[in-house]
């Protein structure tokens, strides 16, 4: 018996001290955690204010919206502004409208041809919907998009080559199915990606050839890749588990992109994946090849067009069409 409280008494001080390391060891991770998430939201403040870019807003919308209570619509405008083509000239490499229901959280994703013959205002006529960029830039680009949906698009982001494959690569890449086997050209125009086909993860090189060829089939087909890799990137980012994860894309956005998304808007849109992956319905415009004129153009199928603007204003609840609006 007295061995038993000699024992007792000889690890008490042994349990005591152990409970003190892990107690301060507990507090030294959530002082770390804390410091090191104060850090990710500073830095994701800074590069969103970096990425800003200054705009009024849509011509369409009479009062100012907030992105909290507000649905609202983004315009994805993806561009190749390397040294062999300059951003200033450049035209759109791709186009997708995302309408943002903030009542049940759901999406809709239009992916635009871009050789969809439309109306561009800032030249008065038509031509390819990939020229208005060339012509006037964003401005040039979102004035399109309104002009040929009868909506208004509320915010825009802009990213170059080099922020997709930073993106996808800071994601660890992502989850796609490649259609095709074929050997396609990297970021800068030399035939070093090969690609081969099957359910696969892609790091951002690859995912980037992969989004941007025209070669293996049309420009519907690769408005439906465009749509399948940004969903992954949706899905894959509404599943990182790993907090550094986010510094990794807030890194690779930070000097390649342009929005007039303010970093509070940006924090309303993260309401969009906190139960995992949002509903996300993709779209394309229906139309039909021409080439009568000697130069291609993808024309577009007015009924459906006119089906197809009812229900994206539906999802943004808008009432009236733009136009009639007192």
């Amino acid at each position: 018996m007295k061995r038993k409280e000699y024992r007792k008494r000889k690890h008490a001080p042994k349990k005591k001290t152990l409970y003190k390391v892990l107690g301060i060891l507990g507090i030294a991770v959530l002082l770390f955690a804390g410091t090191y998430t104060f850090y990710l939201y500073k830095k994701a403040q800074n590069a969103a204010n970096q990425a800003y870019h200054a705009r009024d807003g849509s011509a369409l919308r009479e009062e100012q919206i907030e992105p909290y209570k507000d649905n609202v619509s983004i315009l994805f405008i993806g561009v190749d502004d390397s040294e062999t083509r300059s951003d200033m000239n450049s035209r759109s490499d791709a186009l997708m409208l995302a309408t943002l229901n903030n009542n049940d959280k759901s999406i809709k994703l239009l992916s635009i041809p871009r050789d969809s013959l439309v109306y561009i205002p800032e030249v008065g006529y038509q031509d390819k919907i990939t020229h208005a960029h060339a012509f006037g830039g964003v401005d040039a680009s979102i004035e399109t998009v309104e002009e040929l949906l009868d909506l208004p698009v509320d915010y825009f982001v802009k990213m170059n080559f080099n922020a997709f494959i930073d993106v996808v690569d800071a994601l660890d890449g992502i989850t796609v199915d490649v259609p095709y086997e074929r050997v396609e050209l990297d970021e800068n125009d030399k035939k070093t990606i090969h690609l081969k086909p099957g359910l696969q993860n892609l790091d951002g090189r690859h995912a980037l050839a992969l989004a941007r060829t025209r070669k293996a089939d049309n420009d519907i087909e690769r408005g439906k890749r465009q749509q399948m890799i940004l969903t992954a990137m949706i899905e894959k980012a509404a599943s990182v588990s790993s907090v550094g994860k986010y510094g990794e894309v807030i890194d690779a956005l930070g000097n390649n992109m342009t929005t007039d998304l303010s970093f509070n808007d940006m924090k309303a849109m993260i309401a969009y994946l906190n139960n995992g992956s949002p509903m996300i319905d993709t779209y394309t415009l229906e139309g039909y090849d021409d080439s009568s004129t000697g130069v291609y153009y993808w024309r577009l199928d007015e009924e459906s067009l006119q089906t197809l603007s009812a229900n994206l204003r539906s999802h943004l609840e808008l009432d009236t069409p733009a136009e009639t609006q007192p």
